[in-house]
């Protein structure tokens, strides 16, 4: 375990990461929303052009891929509950953020329903905080 000698730096530094977590909580449930509505052009806000994201089937996905399963109906979500959303600090730029998702919804024309974990890679950048990087796996 670390030793703080400095109180009043490490009060910043716990300052500031609660104030990046609340951030990046933020960001995750306008995912969460825009997920549900499908709504692109906020899922275009929050995803970076250079995402790079593996779906369950270990399929390796891009911002235009999903931006276009969206936009076409391919894959369309009914029900979506976050439980156990966890979010690590790495920089003031850099955070990962896990969460257990209840979907229900289709892909493909498929009804599907269940438990999932999301791992995201959050950058703040530029555009604000953008999805870089993560993968969904089932929970059995």
């Amino acid at each position: 375990m670390s030793q703080c000698y400095n109180h009043a730096i490490c009060a910043t530094i716990e300052y500031m990461n609660s104030d990046i977590v609340a951030q990046v909580r933020a960001c995750e449930t306008r995912l969460y929303a825009a997920m549900l509505a499908s709504n692109v052009a906020e899922l275009d806000a929050l995803i970076a052009d250079d995402l790079l994201f593996v779906g369950p089937s270990g399929d390796l996905a891009t911002k235009a891929m999903d931006l276009e399963l969206h936009r076409t109906g391919v894959t369309q979500f009914h029900e979506l509950v976050p439980q156990d959303l966890d979010i690590r600090i790495w920089s003031e730029q850099g955070a990962i953020a896990v969460v257990k998702i209840f979907l229900r919804g289709t892909y493909l024309g498929n009804d599907f329903a269940g438990d999932f974990r999301y791992l995201r890679v959050w950058r703040k950048g530029e555009m604000g905080w953008q999805v870089v990087g993560g993968s969904v796996s089932t929970i059995a």
